[in-house]
Formats: C-alpha cells, structure tokens, sequence
C-alpha cells in the first residue's frame, strides 16, 4: 500500500547546489516550504554543532510559504536557502558579532541581505563567527567550536566559521560571511567548498559591524563556483550607504576559460611556505602538476613584498582601525570581550598618527610594486592556508597558529586585491586542501573562469553534499574515544560525526579501569550517582558492525540516559570490574582526570 510522502521527504536525499535546486523546484519535485522542513530535520540531527548563533525556522517557514510552489523568473534566487555571519545585520534578528553583552536588535537589514531577499532567497538563520570577526581559526566564540566538516577534530577556520561550515555540512546553499584577512577563503579550504572574496567597494558593507572599515569585504561561501558568481551578481551594486561602495564590474556566467597558455603565477622557492603536515605539500605539488598539464605557463614569483604588506594587518597601524571599531565598547564592559580578542585588538593602541601616515606611505609603495608583479601574469596562484591544525593545537597558541593560518591572505585587501578559493584534490581524504586565485582590483569575473576551469578539472563539484546524512547510530562515548583521545581515530575513521557534548544524567559511578591504553569505566547506579562529560557521536550505519566488534570487556553497549532525559546507546561497564576500581567522579569527566594525573606524572 502507498503512502504520501511526508513533507520535505521527496527532496530528503536533493543537492542544495543552486543549479539543481531550481531544476528541482521546475519539475515540481519539491517546493520552497518543503525544502524548509527538510533543512530543519538535518540542522536537528546535527545537533549542538556550534555553527548558529540564531535561528528562525518559523519565520523561513512563512517566507517559503509567501513564494509558493510557482517558480518565479524574474526572481534569481527564488527559494534558496541561505545563511548569514552574525556581525552583518539582519531586520528583526539580533546582532551579536559573537559577544552576547555586544548584542542589538538591527531595524534594517545590510544591503547584501537585502538584495538577496529580493532575489527571493530565504534566510535560515545566522551563524557564528570568531568574535568580533577577529581570527582565522573559528575558535574564538562563546557560542559553540564550529569544527571542520571532515573531521571533528580538526578547526574550521574562522572568522566566517559557521557560514563554511553550514555550506558543507549541506545545511544552507551559500551563506554571507566576510573577508578582512582571510575569514572568506580559509574556512572555505578547511571544508572542501567555494569561498569568494569579492574586489574591495563591489559588495556594500553597509550594515556590517566593521573590523577594519577600510579594509572589510561581505564574502559568499558556496558550494561550487557558478553558484557564488550567481550569488555575487545578486549583491554587486554601488552603494549609497556605504562611503567604501565602489562602481566596479561584477562577475559574469562562470564559464571555463582555457588554461592553455596561460600564465599562472605561483610563489617562488623562497616564498613557498606549506606543511608537509595533513598532506597540504603533496596536494599544492599535485594541484601545480595539473595546471601544467592542462597547458597553462607557471611563472614563479618572489612574493616577499605581498607578505610584508599582510604583516601590517596585524602587526602595523591597521590594527589601530579594528580597535577604533570596538574601543567604547570595550572600554565599557572589557569583561565581556573574550581575552585572546582583548589581547589582540589592545594592540591597536600602540601605534601614533605618525606609525599610521608612515604605513599608509609604504603599503602605496607595495600596492605600486605587486601591482608590477602581477602585471607579469595573468592570475596568481596559492594555497589558500600553508597548513591547519587541530582544536587542542590552536587553544595551546592561539595567535602564533592563528598568524600561520593567514600567510596567503592577510595581504590580499591591504593590496586591494580579488580572490576566489576553491578546493583542490585532498590527499588526506579528512583533511581538505585548497587554493586560491587571486588578481588586481575589478578581475572578480575573469578569476572565476579561472575557478570554473580548476573545478573542471579536479571534478571537486562532482559529489555534492546531500541535506540528509545517511542512517546513524548515536553512540555516547566518555573515554578514550572522546575527541583528541587514543581511540579516537576508531570513529574519524568511520565518518562518525559530532552530534552534541553534554553531561549524563547524574546517576552514574565513574571508575578508572586498568586498561591500556587506560579507559574509565561507567555504571549506572541510580540516586547518589554523578554526571558525567559525555561526547554523542553518530556512526552510520555500514560501520557500526565494525566498531562494536572493537569493544572489549569490561565494557559493553548499553543504554546511557543523558542530562535532558533522553537515552543513547553508549559504552557501559560491568559492575563486578568496577568494584575495585578508582572512583573519579569527582572530577566530572574524562578529561579532567587525564590532565590531573598529567601533572601529577
């Protein structure tokens, strides 16, 4: 006996790619307000992923409801789901820039908001961001670690991190994030998707809460390269409320040019910095192979000056500039900024008017002289980041790693550049790797054909992320397969994702096994019991066999109840090993322990 398909069922396995989505929508296959719900099934079953700051789906369900079933032409972006960084305004929705004590309700919606509503693109909600729009790892927040959609280990890059993230995660169909030194480009090759950071003045900034005024750009994260060129012609326009607004061209159709004979430039010997770490060498000798093999000209180029310009972002004057953004507010409630961006930013407040009119002086002489450089090639080509890190590792040095992370960046709006990133073949399959492409002021179009070409090439386009993930198993872990632990490769491994941290109910003694490696064990013992730290993983289905077969006694699968009620399956141990166990309860956690008796040793 058939059955109607419940709402959003038909379109659970769809692409978000805009292209697809349309046809999808022509062909009656799905429409606007079941698209919302589907979304709405797989933001919940990604659970507390750190990726919103707020969400709405009552109010995207009205206005999927206000566009109805009927594809409207003279609407570009009818139906699209999408996703907006929370330092950019949106009217009726709080804006935060990641600081809940910062926060103000917007009357009025940024321009690029504007102009894609009126495209007929439905706003999901707004994502979170490395407060302030202050750093390049998406770490920085009080809202949740947004982590890298291949590995939850691993960082997204920030600033822009939920925006990336809700991209690949196949959440959204393109999301708004924005670009001073890299926050449009860096989540986007640590996700595997499409980052464009547009020429300085195309994209109005108005309605963006400023990091650096001068030198800030409203970016787009999209899934492959037409559909941010698509996205870009929806919100290139000069701009009357922004002083910063300049009359520029806009990109075009993202048709592949020919690399054949083309010149690429790529950094010289002596410029080149990359890891040999996650596979990002192997993947930057990979990705320079094909382009010689499709028969473009690589020219190498000494790319010293383009660095000292991005060192003046955070180590010059400019940094005066993201202070005077936040300096009455942070003088007010210096509390409430999180140290590491009170850290940095404080730094601004060393520098004179002198400093500033001597930095102005050299980065003309620079822009003058990589101006020349570039004029050599017809698009410059690098890796987007020389390398990435893991959470633990960028906690440990949060403004050293994070410096690292924008070496092919900083330099690119301080030189009034353009650039797009796209991903590149990985050789590590849970580490992506990306370049960028990048050229003067106004080449936004001609850079996208370059893009259009590469993803041609690499077929990095060819499998895009559904909305739904396949069938899984939460399994709540506390031991040495919580995240940055021994066994913790046993769920990477199986495409385990994150669904939440949370904490047990408190009805469980929490013992110290003799193991190795050495593993806690869990027993339910009702009232007088404690809560304990626990991770949710989902594993799908095709794995779960093969995971379970590692689990080895004391410990067995059971039911855990968690802290809001809720059960899921989880490793649980048997009383009689717990007996003469050391009780560690009182430290809450796993992790806790491990640290005690790291200093204790």
């Amino acid at each position: 006996m058939s059955r109607t398909p419940l709402e959003g069922e038909r379109y659970a396995e769809g692409s978000l790619r805009i292209t697809e989505l349309a046809r999808a929508y022509e062909r009656g296959e799905t429409t606007p307000a079941e698209l919302v719900e589907v979304i709405a099934a797989r933001i919940a079953l990604r659970g507390d992923d750190g990726v919103w700051i707020s969400l709405d789906l009552d109010r995207a369900r009205a206005d999927a409801a206000a566009l109805g079933d009927t594809p409207d032409p003279a609407l570009p972006l009818w139906g699209i789901p999408f996703a907006v960084k929370d330092n950019i305004d949106v009217a009726g929705w709080p804006t935060t820039a990641a600081c809940p004590a910062f926060a103000y309700d917007a009357t009025e919606s940024a321009t690029a908001v504007r102009l894609l509503v009126d495209a007929g693109a439905i706003l999901i909600g707004k994502t979170n961001l490395d407060q302030f729009a202050t750093g390049l790892n998406g770490t920085r927040s009080p809202y949740g670690i947004p982590t890298a959609v291949a590995d939850g280990d691993m960082i997204s890059g920030g600033s822009s991190s939920g925006s990336a993230v809700a991209v690949a995660a196949g959440l959204v169909s393109f999301a708004l994030g924005t670009d001073t030194a890299g926050s449009g480009r860096v989540p986007a090759a640590f996700n595997g998707i499409v980052g464009w950071k547009p020429s300085r003045g195309l994209v109005s900034t108005a309605g963006v809460v400023p990091a650096c005024r001068s030198l800030d750009c409203v970016s787009v994260f999209a899934g492959n390269v037409a559909d941010a060129v698509l996205v870009g012609q929806s919100i290139s326009a000069p701009d009357p409320r922004d002083p910063w607004s300049r009359s520029l061209p806009s990109p075009t159709v993202a048709t592949p040019v020919a690399l054949a004979g083309l010149r690429v430039g790529f950094p010289d010997p002596d410029s080149l910095q990359i890891s040999e770490d996650h596979g990002y060498g192997a993947g930057w000798a990979a990705a320079l192979d094909d382009v010689r093999a499709a028969g473009a000209e690589l020219v190498p180029l000494d790319l010293s000056e383009f660095f000292e310009a991005g060192r003046l972002l955070y180590e010059g004057p400019w940094l005066a500039e993201r202070l005077s953004a936040v300096s009455d507010f942070l003088a007010g409630e210096p509390d409430a900024v999180l140290p590491v961006i009170r850290q940095v930013v404080e730094g601004g407040s060393g520098f004179s008017a002198v400093d500033a009119f001597r930095a102005i002086s050299r980065l003309e002489e620079l822009r003058s002289s990589t101006r020349r450089t570039l004029g050599n090639v017809d698009v410059l080509l690098t890796p987007t980041a020389p390398t990435t890190f893991t959470v633990a590792e960028m906690r440990e040095d949060p403004i050293g790693r994070n410096g690292v992370l924008g070496l092919y960046t900083t330099y690119g709006n301080l030189l009034d550049l353009a650039a797009i990133a796209v991903p590149a073949p990985a050789p590590h399959p849970s580490r992506p790797f990306g370049v960028s492409l990048v050229g003067v002021s106004g080449s936004d179009a001609s850079l996208a054909s370059v893009a259009a070409a590469l993803e041609q090439i690499w077929n990095t386009d060819a499998a895009p992320v559904p909305l739904v993930s396949p069938p899984a198993l939460p399994i709540a872990v506390v031991g040495a397969h919580l995240a940055g632990m021994p066994l913790h490769g046993q769920l990477t491994e199986r495409s385990a994702r994150l669904r939440t941290r949370t904490v047990t109910a408190p009805e469980y003694r929490f013992v110290a096994l003799d193991t190795a490696p050495p593993k806690p064990g869990l027993v339910r013992v009702g009232e007088g019991g404690v809560a304990v730290e626990v991770e949710v993983w989902e594993i799908p289905q095709e794995h779960v066999g093969t995971f379970l077969a590692g689990i080895h006694e004391p410990l067995g699968l059971g039911s855990i109840r968690l802290a809001d009620g809720s059960r899921v399956h989880g490793f649980l141990c048997e009383e009689i090993d717990a007996r003469e166990a050391p009780d560690i309860g009182a430290f809450g956690g796993w992790r806790a322990y491990v640290a005690d008796q790291a200093t204790r040793n």
